[in-house]
């Protein structure tokens, strides 16, 4: 599979690194993607998935661990990455059976190519990649034109590679490098290895044949015999010339191959005169963008090159980088993460125009335009900016089927001043309504435009849609208007289907084979922030500028409108986007817009008080270990456990023993040892818990108020989990931790307003309510018949004890396994769970589970079959999610699959049910103008305000509400509660 992508991405950082040094160091760094990528994939076993999006990425962990030292070390002025395209080349052309032998892409490999091809560009490396041509003909034909231009007399070139096919180019100023061994291959290093020259090995490849490509060669002679003939002989011509001389069987066999073997030499040697629109300048390193790497490398769980990248950055800045300032564009509102899958044609590189710097000035730009992609030049963009016209465009918005909705804002975020709106509604044509430009007589005034326009934007019977929608609901609130009448996101949509990125650049690529503006062009790079230099707001940047660029969005998002739904219709999802997520996208910008008050006082009084009890941790644990250490410090703390106090070790890790929560908390219960010494891990315990809270939480919720309200404007996402369900961040509210009195003290610090209340609306077990539906299991779906205690029924049947018999700690262990159930627990993880339990009396526990409740059984082998058969499980809603672990070779990883196969199903169709509750609330409070306000989805618990007058009867319809969202076979449950705090809710 081929892939490219020369472009610039919009990003709101960017660097680039610069080459000290005369021209004479020069040296281009040429890399063989084919190879690399494969390489990358084979050499982390067991495969590598996202925790984020749960897609496969051990081979772009290993790209991106290559371009980080290729970076870092090198520091290469020059670079180009050659790729295979799709498509058969002229070596298939001339002989059929060419490759015949190779076995297909892995699925999972072929996933990544996209996610690769977005991080070469993030990293600023151009590719190249021509129709009918393999990658090691495009390194050759740039070799040999460099090594012929006199003006590059000075350049050495480095083939990133071990392709033993690419030795054919070695020379005095050419090698082969392989990056990750550091080893550096040469003409001199042929010589004495092999005993031939680089113009021989040609020769020896056509002679030795290549099974994998299925280069017939001639039998029995394997790289040895080949080499000793070369080196008697000269060439192939040279052997014949010589045949007499040879005896047995190598001769037989190299007489049969006669007629082969020139068919063999044409299929090893490297075509060298492609027709490449290629210069040396056009494979200069071009910009690292930090902010979309760094989002990237977040979706994508690579904590380590986040880190590894950052000290590149660093590195870079102190002298020889080039960066920009704070981006001020709204575009970066997109969605994490991109998809590029262009189609190529054979002339590869062409000219574009340069980017703009804050101060007017060209910037220098390696942007690649990829023929057969379209761009903003080529559809019909204008601007709005009389009164005349922005009549007729609310004509044409008026009588349009559907409007397509962008917004450009002065800075980031959804509170931003708004620089401008752009709409769509016929496909190919946009217009852009400024609102701020550097000359405010060439446009509108703000008030007067969205008057205009009001009445159409807050119809929920006009039809919308756009990209990210939330962020421009959100924009367009702080202006005074409520969008309304949402009915598709494409963001939304391409996480539905199932696409690995959701950003509207990568899907402009590739489902439309667009290659969208980078916003470079319009705000340009700054010299470096030492100097005091900055990038230019949108609101500076001219309207011949911006009006493409802006048009393009709303253009884009409609046409990705007509690209989605026909997928979302084949898929069997049409139904859970219309009447779930896409009407949530309106529910979610409310919630944000609204935020929740929380009291800094009340965080503030509970840091004093945790701080004091830190302080008196600190020193009892240094008191109990009788030695001074740093608790903070695992590999002090281990010495201190482990050998100054002897305490046995539970488990190890690369560096030594493990000190993780699990451990201490082992240790803190293990019996024969000396309370003594038993008392440092258990006040561990506690000092983790509590420093935890006070650095994750307290301080960070105090520091997330937002100074306008007083309130906490979390951001919820829809595009985030595998499962369907809710994340949020700025602050994560999801993980606020309920389990201790301590944790749960943190909810008093959310509060109402003033005369108004907070009303906390919990569903009851629902993943085991829904996993009672789905199963069918008719013990279960009695037990919430009947209103019983499903954790003490569970354990009356697993223990075989009556229902008024069981003990606290049967009803424990039926709780743990009856949660644990919907996330596919194994026996050892019950171990892990329940103290004191062992291997065999867990695996007892499941058994009996299975035994008792088998309808429940037959359901979770009935999930994971239906992902071995179709490679996916659904949940109620339609949802899909791809369960490759499934097929997997490694035993880890299948296991993983089962667990993700169940889990999916009964999570996923759990938090379908919360959000169609979600919409339907909304929807009533809109309808009915009811006096209260949603402001938080926590996990299966919604939070709202209401006025305290109306308190009982909001409450009422908040139960009611949700507790019809859907139909069960067994009754849904909601516990609702009402307090001046969220705390006093529950």
């Amino acid at each position: 599979m081929k892939h490219h992508d020369g472009g610039i991405t919009r990003s709101n950082l960017q660097f680039k690194l610069m080459q000290d040094g005369p021209d004479t160091s020069e040296t281009l760094y040429l890399i063989d993607g084919h190879a690399q990528i494969f390489r990358a994939y084979f050499a982390i076993r067991g495969g590598l998935n996202s925790p984020v999006t749960g897609e496969p990425t051990q081979a772009v962990y290993g790209m991106t661990g290559m371009f980080l030292k290729l970076l870092t070390t090198f520091k290469p002025q020059y670079v180009v990455m050659a790729i295979d395209t799709p498509g058969k080349t002229f070596r298939d052309e001339m002989f059929n059976d060419y490759k015949a032998n190779r076995a297909p892409t892995p699925p999972d490999l072929e996933a990544q190519i996209p996610r690769i091809l977005e991080i070469t560009r993030l990293f600023g490396i151009p590719v190249i990649g021509q129709t009918g041509a393999e990658a090691d003909d495009i390194i050759a034909t740039i070799t040999r034109r460099l090594l012929n231009d006199p003006k590059c007399k000075h350049l050495n070139i480095r083939i990133v590679s071990k392709d033993k096919d690419l030795q054919q180019l070695l020379n005095d100023r050419v090698q082969m490098f392989d990056i990750h061994t550091d080893t550096t291959i040469d003409a001199a290093w042929l010589k004495e290895n092999k005993g031939i020259a680089p113009q021989q090995v040609i020769d020896l490849l056509a002679l030795t044949g290549d099974t994998v490509d299925n280069v017939p060669g001639v039998p029995g002679v394997g790289a040895k015999t080949a080499a000793k003939l070369i080196q008697d002989y000269g060439s192939i011509e040279g052997i014949y010339a010589n045949l007499d001389k040879l005896k047995g069987k190598l001769r037989e066999n190299l007489e049969a191959s006669r007629q082969t073997l020139e068919v063999s030499r044409t299929l090893v040697t490297l075509k060298s005169d492609l027709e490449l629109d290629f210069t040396l300048e056009k494979a200069r390193a071009g910009l690292i963008e930090m902010a979309g790497l760094r989002r990237v490398f977040e979706e994508l769980g690579f904590r380590k090159h986040i880190t590894d990248l950052e000290a590149l950055v660093n590195r870079g800045s102190d002298s020889t980088a080039k960066t920009a300032g704070d981006a001020a564009s709204g575009k970066s509102k997109q969605a994490p993460a991109r998809k590029d899958d262009a189609d190529f044609s054979p002339s590869l590189f062409e000219a574009v125009a340069p980017a703009v710097t804050s101060d007017g000035q060209a910037e220098p730009s390696n942007h690649i335009r990829t023929p057969g992609l379209t761009t903003a030049d080529d559809f019909a963009y204008r601007a709005i900016v009389t009164t005349g016209e922005l009549d007729e465009l609310v004509h044409s918005l008026r009588t349009a089927p559907i409007i397509s909705v962008d917004t450009e804002t002065i800075g980031l975020g959804g509170a931003m001043a708004m620089c401008g709106m752009s709409f769509s509604w016929q496909a190919g044509t946009g217009v852009y309504i400024p609102l701020r430009s550097p000359d405010p007589s060439q446009h509108l005034d703000q008030r007067a435009v969205l008057e205009k326009l009001r009445p159409i934007l807050e119809d929920p019977t006009r039809p919308k849609c756009g990209h990210n929608l939330k962020y421009d609901a959100l924009v367009f609130r702080h202006a005074g208007v409520r969008l309304r009448g949402i009915v598709f996101d494409s963001m939304i949509a391409s996480h539905l289907a199932g696409s690995p990125t959701h950003g509207l650049d990568s899907l402009a690529l590739s489902c439309l084979k667009h290659e969208m503006i980078p916003i470079t062009r319009l705000i340009g790079l700054a010299e470096t922030r030492k100097k005091g230099a900055g990038q230019r707001t949108m609101d500076q940047v001219p309207l011949e500028l911006i009006v493409p660029y802006a048009s393009e969005d709303a253009d884009i998002a409609l046409r990705l409108h007509e690209h989605f739904m026909p997928r979302l219709r084949l898929m069997g999802m049409e139904r859970l986007a219309a009447e779930i997520e896409m009407p949530l996208v309106e529910v979610l910008s409310e919630m944000e817009f609204h935020g929740i008050k929380v009291d800094p006082a009340v965080l503030i009084q509970q840091q004093q008080v945790l701080n004091t009890r830190i302080v008196q941790l600190r020193r009892d644990i240094l008191d109990k270990a009788q030695f001074d250490f740093n608790p903070d410090s695992p590999k002090q703390l281990a010495e201190v456990l482990f050998t100054h106090l002897g305490l046995p070790v539970q488990k190890k890790t690369k560096t030594g023993p493990s000190t993780d929560i699990e451990v201490l908390e082992t240790l803190a219960e293990l019996d024969g040892i000396d309370p003594a010494k038993q008392a440092v891990p258990r006040l561990i315990v506690e000092y983790r818990q509590l420093t935890k809270l006070v650095g994750t939480y307290l301080e960070n919720l105090r520091e997330s108020i937002r100074a306008s309200t007083g309130r906490v404007h979390a951001q919820f996402h829809q595009a985030a989990t595998a499962t369907g369900r809710l994340s949020s961040n700025g602050p994560n509210l999801q993980n606020i931790p309920i389990r201790t009195e301590v944790g749960r003290q943190i909810r008093k610090a959310f509060i109402a307003e003033p005369g108004n209340v907070l009303i906390s609306a919990d569903y009851s077990q629902i993943e085991l309510r829904v996993l009672a539906h789905l199963s069918q299991d008719p013990r279960l779906t009695e037990a919430f018949a009947k209103d019983l205690d499903v954790h003490t029924d569970v354990a009356a049947q697993v223990f075989g004890v009556p229902f008024d018999q069981v003990t606290r700690e049967q009803r424990n262990q039926a709780k743990i396994i009856n949660f644990g159930i919907v996330y596919g627990v194994s026996a050892y993880g019950l171990v892990r769970r329940i103290e004191g339990l062992d291997l065999e009396s867990a695996k007892k526990l499941i058994a009996d589970y299975r035994t008792r409740f088998k309808g429940i059984d037959t359901f979770l082998q009935a999930c994971v079959q239906e992902a071995m058969d179709k490679g996916y499980v659904e949940t109620m809603g339609g949802r899909r999610r791809m369960i490759p672990e499934l097929r997997s070779e490694n035993g880890a990883q299948r296991s993983l699959g089962q667990r993700l196969a169940i889990n999916s199903v009964v999570q996923g169709s759990a938090a379908e049910l919360i959000k169609r509750a979600m919409v339907n609330l909304q929807r009533r409070i809109d309808a009915d103008g009811l006096t209260m306000m949603m402001l938080l989805q926590i996990h299966d618990e919604l939070v709202f305000e209401s006025p305290a007058d109306d308190a009982e009867k909001n409450a009422a319809i908040i139960k009611a509400e949700m507790e019809s969202a859907m139909t069960l076979r067994i009754p849904l449950k909601v516990e609702v509660g009402v307090g001046k705090d969220w705390l006093e809710t529950k």
